[in-house]
């Protein structure tokens, strides 16, 4: 395969899988990464470095839209990127000494959790009552519906913190967003509204991959050649899925993805027991 063909055909993949991870919230790293992996050959840590330089791009160019219109809650991302922070950077660390099955088997682990994650039913319910360290930290806030603002309590603010450094830890180590942790700490643990939690976790996502991707760059496994034509695709492709997110039916998108996301996974998980990487 020559370099243009290689090129074009990864340029493409990254479109579709921008395309497909704004339209279902997963993000493009759940099919970049299989895709370099499973049918280029490309050795996961530098499918791993593409994709985070990949997520750093789509979440600053999504995320200044939200922190515009009022949604994200600035103060609470910033907060818990404290812990995603640290967390990503000892993955990104760890992951240069783990063994690459190893990596691809908690990938496929992580791909089949974060694919029910999607499918499960999301509540934009409200807390009247949050807990002190809410107001001790000023976690609290609102944001803007169509009928006026919603204000919203937080609670659980530890249990949310520390699943939080979890979620970086993983980020760092196999290159995705982690969304479906920090959903759940944010969803299930302190209370936040889906609508919130969603565009904070965005807000937050530039921010861990770029410290992961620090180590990623000092020890050498990003590649430009790789990581250029990536970055182009997700963009374009993700910009495409904002555009058609509300012309089309959403939740009939996430279930098939999400079976082919489990499958991607299986695959993964199947070559990882049998050292293919």
């Amino acid at each position: 395969m020559t370099i243009f063909t290689f090129t074009l055909i990864l340029l493409l993949g990254a479109y579709l899988a921008g395309l497909a991870g704004s339209l279902t919230g997963l993000g493009g790293g759940v099919v970049i990464i299989p895709l370099l992996t499973l049918y280029f050959h490309v050795d996961i840590r530098y499918a791993i470095g593409a994709a985070l330089v990949a997520s750093i791009a789509t979440s600053s160019g999504s995320a200044s839209a939200y922190v515009k219109e009022g949604i994200t809650n600035v103060r609470l991302g910033m907060f818990l990127e404290i812990a995603t922070t640290a967390g990503a950077v000892i993955g990104a660390i760890l992951a240069i000494y783990t063994p690459v099955n190893i990596v691809a088997i908690l990938f496929g682990v992580m791909l089949i959790f974060s694919a029910a994650m999607t499918l499960r039913k999301k509540s934009e319910a409200a807390l009247i009552t949050g807990s002190k360290w809410s107001y001790k930290f000023k976690l609290n806030g609102s944001y803007p519906t169509k009928d006026g603002p919603v204000d919203y309590k937080l609670n659980n603010v530890g249990a949310g913190f520390s699943i939080m450094t979890l979620a970086g830890m993983l980020s760092g180590l196999l290159g995705i967003g982690s969304g479906a942790l920090k959903v759940l700490a944010m969803d299930t643990a302190m209370k936040v509204p889906f609508r919130v939690s969603t565009t904070t976790s965005n807000f937050m996502v530039g921010v861990t991959a770029a410290a992961s991707a620090v180590v990623y760059l000092q020890r050498g496994y990003i590649d430009p050649g790789i990581a250029f034509p990536v970055i182009i695709g997700v963009l374009a492709g993700a910009f495409t899925g904002s555009k058609l997110l509300m012309k089309i039916n959403v939740n009939s998108l996430k279930l098939i993805f999400s079976i082919a996301i489990t499958l991607i996974a299986l695959n993964m998980i199947y070559n990882g027991f049998n050292h293919k990487f």
